[in-house]
């Protein structure tokens, strides 16, 4: 009873986003539905009459359709930037196959000697098509149309990796912060409005087709017109954009605590971390928020500003393992802490730029490091058991990951499973608290903020002693979730606020501070 207590007066306070965000979701639904209807209705009738045309014309539709949708949208990044425009043309593109093949199966399936009797009477081609085939072909097409609205609904939550906004700022915002209230906030209402955009189409059914015909257009005219904003450039364009991954946004040690610590107050949008180093060198973002560590901030020119009032705590890294597994194979820990004080923040550096800029595989930078650092043997032959490596999904991680898998193979007859790419911190911790992977790296900033969620003053506290943070959050992790850090690799990745160079020097912008107060100009 507390726990819904606590998500509905979560639901309170999220109430004007929740909704802002719910109407940006309906918008880039219903302007990529109507594109696609304006499309793939002619087109399906087209390939109808045209049957020579069908074979290649829904393969290609189909084609799309196979297309990953978080892979056509970087796809896109730089040739419409990010924003609306990419998904709405994603959307558009998903929702063709189900209203081409179902507006050219509807017309195909209409007995023929209906259309010889139509004919018969005289009427044109144009009448037996408004006529005759479509009024008849409309319950098949109009399943078409309700598959492509749903569709939309579930896709359209991905857009919140490109900046586009919508309910899945919700959904993966909470995956990031382990925060299950945000989860439910975006999946429920996305969930509802499909069901809710479904039965409403339903309703066209009901309605003569004469009428429809005309009363469908006028709205399909009118919904891209009040939709037509998410096209135009930004009103704001003079002021700075700041770009943010899911998590960053609702941290104490992210734009929370920006908001409070220096009272930066900055137009946001919400989009991948992936992406975002990207978008700055497109230059649709002025200030994004990546990792002190990442080897994209020396290839694309980028600078580091300073964190003149010490928001962001330590973040050592350090395999976070389950006790049990230590029980089932002690000879790991030794193993696995041959890493440790063997990679500082420079060395991170450049061998994430191998792999940002360089395009090196993290396995192959993985296994050259260890062979310079003498740590590197050939997998051992004979098998004792499995143990399974999980990794968020940068490129850091993955680099880590390849490195404790070549340790535990080399030095230990176990086999390796990797499971990288598991997403934000909730996905990671879950999948080790629940026994799906025995260990993965992480860092002691998010344990203390998103694991622990130790109050603001506390960490405030430890801060300054980068020593005893780690072992004041390695003690509570024994104690509270029998999960027990190993020694730190040597190197501290913190989020950083980060901007073009040039900009910056041409801004006068070297400190968040300075941030601060250029937006108080403005």
């Amino acid at each position: 009873m507390n726990e819904q207590a606590s998500f509905f007066y979560f639901l309170k306070q999220q109430s004007a986003t929740l909704l802002d965000q719910t109407f940006v979701h309906i918008g880039l639904t219903f302007t990529s539905l109507c594109l696609a209807i304006i499309v793939a209705l002619p087109l399906g009738i087209l390939i109808a009459k045209k049957t020579q045309l069908s074979r290649s014309v829904l393969g290609f539709s189909g084609i799309l359709q196979t297309i990953p949708s978080i892979a056509l949208l970087g796809f896109l990044i730089p040739f419409v930037g990010i924003g609306a425009k990419p998904a709405i043309i994603t959307l558009f593109l998903y929702a063709l196959l189900p209203i081409v093949r179902n507006t050219y199966t509807g017309i195909k399936t209409v007995d023929a000697a209906v259309k010889d009797a139509a004919k018969g009477m005289g009427m044109t081609s144009a009448q037996l098509l408004f006529k005759v085939e479509l009024p008849l072909a409309f319950p098949v097409i109009l399943a078409g149309i309700r598959t492509a609205t749903v569709i939309n609904v579930g896709v359209a939550t991905l857009a919140a990796y490109i900046a586009a906004g919508g309910l899945g700022e919700f959904i993966f915002s909470g995956i990031a912060l382990n925060n299950t209230h945000m989860i439910l906030a975006g999946a429920i209402p996305a969930a509802l409005l499909a069901i809710l955009l479904d039965w409403i189409i339903s309703l066209a059914q009901y309605v003569k087709f004469d009428k429809l015909i005309r009363t469908a257009w006028l709205l399909l005219l009118s919904i891209l017109l009040f939709a037509s904003f998410y096209f135009l450039p930004s009103a704001y364009r003079g002021s700075l954009l700041a770009g943010f991954p899911p998590e960053f946004m609702g941290r104490n040690d992210g734009y929370e605590g920006l908001k409070t610590r220096y009272g930066l107050n900055i137009r946001t949008v919400v989009l991948s971390d992936a992406l975002m180093y990207k978008a700055t060198q497109e230059k649709e973002l002025d200030i994004i928020a990546g990792y002190s560590t990442d080897g994209r901030i020396k290839a694309f020119d980028l600078r580091i500003l300073a964190d003149d009032k010490k928001l962001f705590p330590p973040y050592w890294a350090a395999p976070l393992i389950h006790q049990h597994t230590l029980e089932q194979y002690p000879e790991l820990e030794p193993i696995l802490n041959k890493l440790a004080g063997k990679i500082n923040d420079s060395t991170i550096v450049a061998l994430n730029y191998q792999i940002d800029y360089e395009a090196k595989s993290p396995s192959q930078v993985a296994k050259d490091f260890l062979e310079e650092q003498g740590l590197y043997r050939e997998p051992q032959g004979s098998k004792s058991g499995v143990l399974r490596i999980g990794s968020k999904i940068f490129d850091e991680q993955y680099l880590l990951a390849h490195m404790y898998k070549m340790l535990v193979e080399g030095f230990t007859s176990l086999a390796v499973e990797l499971k990288t790419g598991l997403g934000g911190t909730k996905l990671c911790f879950d999948a080790l608290k629940s026994g799906q992977i025995d260990l993965y790296p992480e860092y002691i900033g998010t344990g203390m903020h998103v694991i622990l969620q130790l109050p603001q003053q506390t960490i405030d506290s430890l801060s300054a002693n980068a020593q005893g943070a780690f072992d004041y959050t390695a003690r509570y992790f024994d104690e509270q979730h029998q999960l027990k850090w190993l020694e730190p690799i040597g190197f501290n990745n913190s989020y950083a606020l980060i901007m073009r160079r040039k900009q910056s020097e041409e801004l006068k912008v070297y400190s968040i501070s300075d941030l601060v107060t250029y937006m108080k100009k403005r």
